[in-house]
């Protein structure tokens, strides 16, 4: 028995060695502005080239990632992948980056979850609240766990209880282990924990994952059928058949002919059935993993009469475009999507929908003003189709403005069209943290597809783009970049590109620069990787010399001090600084730790006394993107130093 124990023991702490925990740093939409925050999760080392699996709501919506092993090690991670409808995602760690001679990387294997029973031992791993990691023990207590309100857990508008039953089980797990696994006594993976719901853990069965993440690792993305089918248990009990609840409009089942009762019975030549909730997920999974565009014959039954549908799928899109912030109209903002649009009752996906307004701010502050999911579809009589167009009028409106510019809106709210008049900030660059204005590496470029980087001999989870052409006398040419070079990264930062439709990712990474900035490229040129700098075209602006200064990269307003500053925060004469008038919220200083009411009295060693100064000192720090910057604050009676992280390409 003994012998069991040890060897039980050696199989679970082996996964041990391979569980990490995950620090992210992300963005949300709220308020018309796009916030930051900080988290924890944890994730689990799958190969030795470093994948880690974890969840969607982990790492998803990541702007930087970092790993720490169980010795304490700490690595940058890239995200490869996300999949909010399983709630997956993939990252890959930045080995690269580790010090010379350090030690291979342990990693995990999965198990057959078609395998596990109730009563099975498991092991639940991970980080809880973001603590060093840890081990739970318990038996497994259901196959098929699914929550009793249907759409109860939704990510980015995709339900989750589609596709996914977990595994249930009573191994103890907190806040912060979500993404790690659940093993079983062979030290294999059978599930990575997801929910807890009541006294019970939920894990996404091993197969699922394995099969989620083998894709999101290869092409970034899960591509998937979509029907418009809506379904639930056969309301005869005992009857074979799978009950259509309802069919969207415009979607390949109405296509087909079903309706709303019909009792679905064979699908793709496989006989189907629902008695309870619990049946459904396997059906959705099987239409899902049929290629979309393909022809299904399915059988039923209408009317107590045989019936026959043929059905062609179309490919499944996200349930939601992600959101971006557009500063001078005080908004976020979404592109739609089929299912979106759909959502929505449009008769296509041109037009931006509203995800958030900042109160007070240019479109907060028209009338009529906008509000969310208003859906805006002319900018001074020119349409819009997509966020990007937005960008461009606003571009081309305010350049070389110093004053708001009113421009004429029309928007659609329900079934009503309205115009509205709007003034909106030139995107200069006291307005937009990191150069917007048009800045210019002087290069043509191609997406590195899946299909290419085969082609080219690389491996399939290559991301970035191949220069298809290089101007001349530009930064490019200077760099001495050439055609036919591949881009991987940029400053460290992958080149999220694999897909026909990522033509605007490199340009759009590329503008969040200024203009005078030196950015170092990764570059895969005659069989070998290489480093190459480039230094963008500089155009020089004036700070701002208002004695209240407000900095937009980390999100913070300062002022000088005042006579009643001095008197009632009981400030000596001798003592200076600059007091924090405000602190935005869910911004890179307020996930430092400053606070409003803070007293500044230093940044990175450099005395701040005045705005002028702090003006010179912010300046020089944006060109140079350190890691870090430090501020020493007087809080009170105390004084503290305040480290701050700014992802700066995000800015």
């Amino acid at each position: 028995m003994g012998k069991q124990i040890k060897e039980i023991n050696d199989r679970v702490n082996s996964v041990y060695r391979a569980i990490v925990r995950i620090e992210v740093v992300s963005e949300r939409g709220s308020n018309g502005r796009m916030l930051k925050s900080g988290s924890t999760g944890s994730g689990v080392i799958i190969d030795s080239s470093g994948l880690v699996v974890t969840n969607h709501h982990v790492a998803g919506k990541a702007t930087r990632l970092t790993c720490r092993f169980h010795d304490g090690e700490e690595v940058g991670a890239d995200l490869l992948g996300a999949d909010a409808l399983t709630d997956l995602a993939v990252l890959r760690l930045r080995l690269e980056e580790r010090p010379p001679n350090s030690p291979p990387v342990e990693s995990a294997v999965f198990g057959n979850s078609d395998l596990v029973k109730v009563g099975d031992a498991c092991f639940a791993m991970g980080s809880p609240a973001g603590l060093s990691q840890s081990v739970t023990r318990g038996i497994v207590s259901n196959l098929a766990l699914i929550s009793n309100r249907r759409g109860s857990f939704r990510l980015d508008g995709e339900n989750v209880g589609e596709l996914v039953r977990w595994l249930g089980h009573d191994a103890v797990i907190f806040p912060g282990n979500s993404g790690g696994p659940l093993v079983n006594s062979a030290g294999e993976i059978i599930g990575i924990n997801e929910v807890a719901i009541a006294s019970l853990g939920g894990a996404i069965p091993s197969n699922l994952a394995q099969k989620v993440s083998q894709e999101l690792a290869t092409r970034g993305f899960v591509e998937r059928s979509w029907t418009g089918l809506e379904c639930q248990p056969s309301l005869k009990k005992g009857k074979p058949g799978i009950l259509v609840s309802g069919i969207i409009d415009g979607s390949p089942a109405q296509t087909a002919g079903f309706l709303a009762g019909d009792l679905i019975t064979t699908f793709a030549q496989q006989t189907v059935q629902a008695q309870i909730p619990e049946d459904l997920p396997p059906f959705h999974q099987m239409i899902s993993s049929i290629p979309p565009g393909k022809k299904v014959e399915v059988k039923g039954v209408r009317d107590q009469q045989s019936i026959n549908w043929e059905l062609i799928t179309a490919k499944r899109e996200p349930a939601y475009q992600p959101e971006e912030e557009l500063k001078s109209w005080g908004l976020t903002l979404r592109d739609f999507t089929l299912l979106s649009s759909l959502e929505a009752r449009r008769e296509g996906k041109f037009g931006i929908q509203v995800h958030s307004v900042a109160q007070g701010g240019p479109s907060f502050s028209a009338k009529p003003r906008l509000v969310q999911n208003d859906v805006l579809v002319e900018v001074n009589g020119q349409t819009l189709t997509k966020i990007e167009d937005l960008h461009t009028i606003s571009r081309e409106l305010t350049e070389g403005k110093t004053e708001p510019v009113p421009v004429l809106v029309r928007f659609e709210r329900n079934l009503a069209s309205y115009l509205t008049v709007i003034k909106i900030g030139p995107e200069a660059e006291e307005k937009r943290p990191l150069e917007a204005w048009k800045p210019w590496l002087g290069v043509s470029t191609q997406v590195l597809t899946h299909e290419l980087a085969e082609a080219l001999g690389l491996e399939t989870s290559n991301r970035g783009v191949r220069l298809s052409q290089v101007f001349p006398n530009t930064p490019a040419e200077r760099a001495g970049l050439l055609p036919g070079d591949l881009l991987f990264r940029i400053d460290g930062q992958l080149i999220q590109a694999y897909r026909p439709e990522d033509v605007e990712v490199f340009g759009n990474m590329i503008k969040q620069y200024r203009i005078d900035s030196t950015i170092l490229v990764e570059v895969w040129r005659g069989g070998r990787i290489m480093e190459v700098n480039a230094t963008l075209d500089k155009r020089p602006k004036p700070g701002n010399e208002m004695p209240e200064y407000e900095e937009k990269n980390l999100e913070f307003t300062v002022r000088e001090l005042s006579f009643a500053d001095r008197v009632f925060m009981r400030i000596n004469a001798e003592e200076n600084g600059l007091l924090v008038e405000n602190v935005e919220s869910a911004g890179w200083a307020a996930l430092a730790g400053l606070r409003q009411g803070d007293l500044l009295l230093k940044i990175d060693h450099h005395s701040v006394n005045q705005i002028d100064e702090i003006k010179r000192l912010m300046t020089n720090l944006i060109k140079k993107q350190p890691e870090q910057v430090v501020f020493f604050v007087k809080r009170g009676i105390h004084t503290l130093f305040i480290e701050l992280q700014p992802e700066w390409e995000a800015l």
